[in-house]
């Protein structure tokens, strides 16, 4: 863990599709080098998107907080 990248998103406001784009492509970068991103901190409108878009699934991507909602 000493190596993983923390990304704080506790201030950020407002994120779109583009923002997630660019999180998965650090994430991929990561995970080849052998180490993992780790997301905190995001506000409800933040960790929807997260959700929507998968990007909390990806390989190498821990999530705080309470486990997104799946649906069956």
């Amino acid at each position: 863990m000493e190596d993983d990248l923390v990304v704080d998103l506790s201030r950020l406001a407002f994120a779109d599709a583009s923002l997630m784009v660019d999180l998965a492509m650090v994430a991929r970068r990561l995970r080849k080098a052998g180490r993992a991103m780790h997301l905190q901190g995001a506000a409800p409108q933040i960790r929807t998107l997260i959700e929507l878009v998968g990007l909390h699934r990806l390989p190498g991507v821990s999530f705080d907080g309470p486990a997104p909602a799946t649906a069956f």
